[in-house]
């Protein structure tokens, strides 16, 4: 367990930190180790906020999803009333799953094992011959779908919790709810998940994902071949002011755990950056929208929303990336060393059909399946999980960068990092 030493600094058996030398250590125990693997799902996976989906991808009533989280089936739905429930998705009779479907609208649920029906708000609803059971069978609803304990919603995204004590949503977002606020804000009519899932498995641990998320220092390696084409894109180098873009670079503590960072990067925001290739009817749509959000929310928000990028990680492993398209991602382990990730394109409600085009050309071509971005980034994660073989003779991750920079931490330092290890050690480390 944990030793404190003195404020901001302390020793574990997993997390090593000494703000005064300026070093932070992580041991790659926890990223290959059954045992911490068993105890995140019980100190975080069943204690945490959760995120479950958007409103959006449930309009009307009666809608329903199935999702994975936190290692349980869930049904996510809208009753008659349009009603957001949550439950999970196991029969009470013998455990089948109810709802074997993605997705779609139903006024009940039917298990295909042995028929027992629920409605749609989760109650038993099977018709039986008289005798098969007792008269009190399903009066207390004991058989009906099990709720989740907690479900709740900030700007339409919906969390759930496995813990029925868990602090209400919002103080649990702390400042994350003003990033999301920033999201939310990009249109007048409300934000919706685009169509499509981008579902894929990475062999390496879930916290390199977290890591790697919001890593403002290994995009210029990593993603080297993205940043000469960007550049070649927008004319060549003389014509980036790569100083004036690193000068807004920070990486920001929003409390709980969660951390995001902010800059101003070459690329074309579809809200509301535009760049030359995309010509005079870019600049005008940038313009036309960058007036509307100045006249809704002030030109110093307006500026924050359509200039400003942000990757933010809500603790433990909820992923916003709002760059150049908004990317919400999300991912759970499934051993120490494989995870399963979805991600989904985020965008404001009636957008202009060019103004979609050029956003899902930029999540295709960076964050997509085939993009420049995330094959590169299960490369690096994979090749570190593989390097982790070697844990008993060079135990440690150095997570120290820019520790001792005076003033705000640069989005390329690793105070982001930092942040999701203090909360991660707190609960794993503590008693």
């Amino acid at each position: 367990m944990a030793t404190l030493l003195k404020p901001g600094s302390n020793v574990g058996r997993w997390v090593r930190e000494d703000r005064k030398a300026g070093t932070f250590k992580v041991n790659r125990e926890a990223f290959t180790s059954d045992e911490v693997l068993a105890r995140e799902k019980e100190r975080i996976f069943d204690q945490v906020w959760l995120y479950l989906g958007h409103a959006s991808e449930l309009k009307n009533p009666n809608d329903y999803l199935t999702r994975f989280v936190g290692g349980r089936e869930l049904i996510f739905n809208r009753n008659r009333k349009g009603e957001y429930q949550a439950f999970l998705n196991v029969c009470p009779h013998r455990g089948a799953q109810v709802v074997r479907e993605p997705c779609g609208n139903a006024i009940s649920f039917k298990c295909f094992y042995h028929g027992w029906a629920f409605n749609n708000n989760g109650k038993f609803a099977t018709k039986s011959r008289p005798g098969t059971y007792p008269d009190a069978f399903d009066v207390d609803g004991s058989v009906d779908l099990p709720r989740v304990p907690r479900l709740e919603s900030y700007r339409d995204f919906f969390f759930i919790s496995y813990n029925a004590d868990v602090v209400p949503l919002r103080e649990y977002l702390a400042g994350a709810a003003d990033i999301l606020d920033l999201v939310a804000d990009q249109s007048p009519n409300g934000m919706e998940i685009v169509s499509g899932t981008h579902e894929y498995s990475i062999r390496a641990n879930w916290k390199l994902l977290v890591e790697n998320s919001y890593d403002g220092f290994h995009a210029a390696e990593t993603h080297s071949t993205y940043f000469e084409y960007l550049v070649d894109e927008l004319g060549g180098v003389d014509k980036v002011d790569f100083k004036a873009l690193e000068e807004v670079q920070t990486a920001i503590d929003l409390g709980n755990g969660h951390a995001t960072t902010q800059a101003k990067a070459p690329w074309g925001r579809p809200v509301a950056r535009s760049i030359h290739t995309w010509g005079e009817k870019g600049k005008a749509d940038e313009q036309r929208m960058v007036a509307e959000l100045t006249d809704r929310v002030g030109p110093e928000r307006a500026q924050l929303i359509a200039d400003r990028d942000r990757n933010m990680n809500i603790w433990p492993n909820l992923v916003v990336n709002d760059i150049m398209a908004i990317t919400v991602r999300t991912f759970y382990p499934v051993a120490p060393d494989l995870m399963l990730v979805r991600a989904w394109a985020l965008a404001p409600v009636g957008e202009d059909p060019e103004v979609r085009h050029r956003r899902l050309n930029n999540f295709l071509e960076f964050l997509g399946p085939g993009g420049f971005a995330s094959p590169d980034d299960v490369e690096a994660l994979e090749s570190a999980q593989r390097g982790y073989g070697a844990v008993k003779l060079a135990p440690w991750n150095d997570i120290s960068r820019g520790m001792l920079r005076e003033g705000p931490p640069r989005g390329d330092d690793e105070a982001q990092m930092r942040t999701f290890w203090r909360e991660w050690a707190r609960r794993m480390e503590g008693e």
